[in-house]
């Protein structure tokens, strides 16, 4: 019971958080930046530790990496926010981490040189570049849009735990996670769907959209993308041999086993997006 009450706390205070940074954008990115800025940081430092060997990073190559990551984060919020005059300086702070990060190797004779940049480029990939990503997202549509994808993946991750827990009988991927189920995936699909629905017919002077057609499609979306990024996760915690990325949330483990679903979501909505409905803005 003192789980349950720690994880519901703080999943709540999670969920607020994301929230309120979305629905502030429409007066002040301050909020927004500063909150993905510091998931970036603990989501690559999370990665760090997962995958420690005898050869532990400085605490110089972290932060560069930290760095690195949130630059990349905030140049894609200009480059994606402000005139296109600024498009080519946005880009500068990508371009000088890879150049300092390179040049930092070299001052580390004693170490595997390949390992430790696989660790800091894989971290930035894996974790910065996806968050990165949603201010296209938001360019291409809006920030309710983008507060609409975050409910999706919570309300997946429901119907999934729902339908799994009552229904599931067949595993879906039993050698990543043996756990889930193909009854469990269904029902989140099936919840989504439905939440796509409700919110059109019901909450569209909120979320604007103009066609049923795309709104269900991004909730299916969402949904399989989802899944996916929580079994791409749990392959790297299985391979690492760690239950959870950190111990930061309580109840729910580090903060990459809260946005897993979200770092392949990112990346699946903005193709759906660019290529599905560009033409038919949300």
């Amino acid at each position: 019971m003192k789980n349950f009450i720690l994880r519901t706390i703080s999943g709540a205070v999670y969920i607020a958080l994301i929230i309120s940074a979305i629905l502030l954008l429409d007066n002040s990115p301050v909020a927004y930046i500063i909150l993905f800025s510091t998931i970036i940081a603990l989501g690559m430092n999370e990665i760090y530790t997962m995958t420690r060997n005898e050869e532990s990073e400085s605490w110089t190559v972290i932060l560069v990496d930290w760095l690195g990551g949130i630059g990349m984060f905030t140049s894609l919020y200009l480059m994606c926010t402000s005139e296109s005059s600024i498009h080519g300086l946005a880009l500068i702070p990508i371009a000088a981490y890879l150049v300092i990060r390179c040049i930092l190797q070299l001052y580390r004779p004693k170490q595997n040189a390949m390992h430790s940049l696989e660790r800091s480029f894989f971290a930035l990939t894996y974790v910065a570049l996806p968050l990165a990503m949603l201010n296209s997202i938001i360019q291409m549509s809006s920030p309710r849009t983008l507060l609409a994808i975050f409910c999706f993946i919570w309300i997946n991750d429901t119907g999934a735990f729902l339908a799994g827990v009552t229904l599931g009988r067949h595993k879906l991927f039993k050698r990543v996670s043996p756990k889930k189920s193909w009854e469990g995936f269904i029902g989140g699909v099936a919840l989504c769907i439905a939440a796509a629905y409700a919110s059109y017919y019901y909450l569209n002077e909120f979320f604007q959209v103009p066609q049923i057609e795309t709104w269900v499609g991004l909730s299916v979306v969402v949904a399989i993308a989802a899944t996916f990024g929580d079994f791409t996760e749990s392959l790297l915690k299985r391979t690492m041999g760690v239950k959870d990325s950190g111990k930061l949330i309580p109840g729910h483990g580090g903060i990459l086993d809260r946005i897993d679903s979200l770092l392949l979501v990112a990346p699946a909505t903005l193709i759906y997006l660019a290529l599905i409905i560009y033409n038919n803005p949300l």
